[in-house]
């Protein structure tokens, strides 16, 4: 049983497991950004929807957002600056599952805007799913040592 356990604990900690959840959540939020590029404004309506930001602020955050998903989602791929870009994208995740709980918590249901979908309405999925996505960040922030310009 102490040796399955310790397999278990290597296999957690691995660096490896670390590389493949970075591609992971590198490649998520690549399409997430790429369907998001194409009708900023339809994103822009959907960040509007959740009623948190003031409105001079929507069409910056619609054009900004998908860029930093992008640079973060393939700074985690190719494995530069990985800590720093799975800080970013953990804070993205926080602020985005802050933003659902807070709708959810008033009962308006408006659309995700997440992958690009209008007609997905917000739900306890999303928040789930988000707060998995974070401890897999958590992971990959501690454990990654594969980097890109590594000594």
């Amino acid at each position: 049983m102490k040796s399955i356990w310790s397999f278990v604990k290597r296999i957690a900690k691995s660096q490896y497991l670390s590389l493949v959840l970075r591609t992971y959540i590198g490649i998520i939020f690549i399409y997430a950004s790429m369907s998001k590029f194409h009708y900023p404004a339809e994103f822009g309506e959907a960040v509007a929807s959740y009623r948190i930001l003031p409105y001079w602020s929507i069409n910056a955050l619609a054009v900004v957002l998908p860029w930093i998903e992008l640079i973060c989602g393939l700074f985690l791929i190719i494995g530069l600056r990985t800590r720093a870009a799975a800080s970013v994208i953990g804070l993205l995740l926080v602020v985005f599952s802050t933003a659902i709980l807070i709708n959810l918590y008033r009962g308006t249901p408006i659309s995700c805007g997440c992958f690009g979908n209008v007609g997905d309405q917000i739900t306890w999925w999303n928040v789930f799913r988000n707060i998995g996505w974070l401890i897999l960040i958590v992971h990959i922030f501690l454990f990654d040592k594969i980097y890109l310009l590594s000594r």
